[in-house]
């Protein structure tokens, strides 16, 4: 059952609201938060002022105001680590990637992009502000304080002296004042951190644009992480159960041939199991092959296509003009594409002649594989293709299927590499 308060509760209760704000800590934050406020906006007011002044001065030279610019950007940013780490302290504000601003590298080319990037100026438009609001809400907080405290102790200093009526008015005064004082800190505290909030923070647009990139960033760990699994399986099966295979394969391949002796079922049983260990052993070395090449690591994208191209049922003519190794995952996503794809042409496109052709231009890397099969392929059918486009997704890429029935069917995709 939900209980609410009625305004009788809510006034007998107001007393004790009332005096357990004034040794809150939460107040006693706030306060502090406006004195430290008030001492960093009205020096950082300053420098701001005298750095335009001389920037100003300097019009018509070119140094001066470079310098006088470059400096306020400098300042801007120290401020902003102050401020923003005031508010964290004192009134538990968060910041995305913490209270610490980026660093300001004094070159002309990232100090234009500060000049022109909206949030520099949202930071130097609240330093702007606080260093007249700082000052202006600490005065009024302690003066709360002081003043009220000043006031209740009135009859006590004007005894004897004037109406005794006043005094006490004054002191009644006094301790509304003081009552109030807590609230007075808490609102002008309040008032500062929605405007930290508004211009020290980070806009809608620019937290989508942070959360896209923290997630393109796991998700191209993800990517290094799933491709180094595959590389250690590679080479643990290379080097383990693949050595085993085939050591096994040959001593088959020796009792098979030397013990002509054997009964006819045991030579039968041996001849069955070396051609089962020779078919087991092919299928695995598909498998280490299909999982990451060695030659793919050792001699680059054309010669692992080379490799796939040669082996393919089908004839294959490839064209790779590259003229530089690309990132190791880009490499991959390519290689497994053309190589999928080719094995998807041998077993389902009834196709005579297939081309590879892989292209890379500037920061892309093309790839079109076409065959002059019976097309009518569909991601839908099961025949690896939706995998295929996930992958090229993986880093970015596009992914585009063209294939009519009776063909042809043209693979084309788009992967982004670094210049």
């Amino acid at each position: 059952m939900e209980l609410t308060a009625t305004p009788a509760d809510l006034w007998r209760q107001a007393p004790r609201i009332a005096l357990r704000a004034l040794w809150s800590g939460e107040t006693w934050r706030s306060l502090t938060h406006l004195v430290t406020g008030s001492l960093i906006g009205m020096v950082g007011g300053i420098v701001i002022m005298a750095l335009v002044v001389v920037g100003l001065a300097g019009l018509f030279t070119i140094v001066v105001p470079f310098v006088a610019g470059g400096a306020l950007l400098v300042v801007s940013g120290a401020l902003t680590v102050a401020q923003r780490s005031r508010h964290t302290a004192f009134l538990g504000a968060e910041w995305p990637g913490g209270p610490f601003a980026q660093p300001v590298q004094f070159t002309p080319r990232a100090l234009l992009a500060l000049v022109r990037n909206a949030k520099t100026w949202r930071h130097f438009s609240y330093h702007l502000i606080a260093g007249y609001y700082g000052p202006f809400a600490a005065l009024l907080a302690v003066a709360a304080w002081t003043g009220g405290l000043a006031m209740i102790f009135a009859p006590l200093f004007g005894l004897g002296t004037g109406p005794q009526g006043r005094h006490w008015i004054l002191c009644g005064a006094g301790v509304l004042l003081v009552f109030a004082a807590p609230w007075i800190t808490r609102g002008l505290a309040l008032l500062d951190g929605l405007l930290a909030r508004l211009l020290l923070g980070t806009s809608r647009a620019e937290a989508l644009e942070a959360r896209v990139s923290d997630l393109a960033a796991s998700r191209n760990s993800t990517v290094d992480a799933a491709d180094a699994e595959r590389r250690r399986i590679e080479r643990d099966l290379h080097d383990g159960a693949q050595q085993r295979l085939t050591s096994l394969a040959m001593n088959l391949g020796i009792a098979r041939a030397t013990l002509g002796d054997l009964p006819e079922d045991g030579a039968r049983a041996i001849e069955q199991a070396h051609e089962e260990a020779k078919q087991v052993l092919a299928e695995l070395r598909d498998l280490v092959r299909g999982l990451h090449p060695a030659v793919l690591e050792d001699r680059g994208l054309d010669a692992a296509l080379s490799a796939v191209a040669a082996r393919s049922p089908v004839p294959v003519r490839l064209i790779v003009d590259m003229d530089r190794r690309v990132a190791r995952d880009v490499e991959a996503v390519a290689y497994f594409v053309v190589s999928e794809t080719l094995t998807n042409v041998a077993r389902h496109a009834d196709a005579v002649n297939a081309a590879v052709e892989v292209e890379l231009r500037a920061d892309r890397l093309r790839l079109r594989i076409a065959d002059d099969g019976r097309g009518g392929a569909d991601p839908q059918g099961g025949t690896g293709l939706r995998g295929l486009a996930d992958r090229v997704r993986s880093v970015d890429g596009t992914f585009h299927l063209t294939s009519p029935l009776g063909g042809p069917t043209v693979i084309e995709a788009e992967l982004p590499c670094a210049s």
